[in-house]
């Protein structure tokens, strides 16, 4: 667990449609190049997480965990391409090279599953989610930027969640 920072969100969602709503937040703010690196236990609501983001990017496809296939593209309407990686299955980060994640990267925005397993193939700046079960509604996320990009977006997540609550600390 990382340690809290002013620049760190912790949030507690209290049902699967609370992830959702939280995912289509991101969503909703993702680019092309975008990186969100989702880390936790099996059960600890990654895939509700990427319902939600890729809903809030405008996806017309269903989502669902790409455990035996590695990689899901999702499509929007305007073409572009949210691409979704469960690396649970690649030993490290020599197997993640054979995905080219760079080209990835550069045709649209990318959603890692388990990215502890191939993190020296992915680039520093992203937005790291730890995720955690705490019981079968609720779930734990601390939403980690690493990168200015990904600071305003925190920022913004935070905003768009909390309102006014915030404003003063985001200054």
């Amino acid at each position: 667990m990382p340690i809290l920072n002013a620049k760190t969100l912790e949030f507690f969602s209290h049902s699967p449609e609370q992830t959702r709503r939280a995912g289509m937040r991101i969503g909703a703010m993702l680019q092309p190049g975008d990186l969100i690196c989702l880390s936790g236990d099996l059960g600890a609501g990654k895939t509700t997480l990427v319902q939600g983001l890729a809903q809030g990017w405008g996806s017309l496809d269903a989502v669902s965990s790409p455990t035996f296939v590695l990689v899901n593209v999702y499509r929007r309407l305007d073409g572009a391409h949210l691409y979704h990686l469960d690396a649970y299955r690649l030993r490290n980060a020599d197997d993640a090279l054979d995905l080219d994640l760079d080209t990835l990267l550069e045709t649209g925005a990318l959603v890692v599953e388990w990215p502890e397993r191939i993190v020296g193939a992915l680039p520093q700046a992203c937005l790291w989610v730890q995720m955690r079960y705490l019981d079968d509604e609720q779930r734990g996320m601390v939403f980690e930027p690493r990168g200015g990009r990904y600071e305003r977006m925190v920022m913004e997540l935070r905003r768009k969640t909390y309102g006014g609550l915030h404003a003063a600390r985001d200054r």
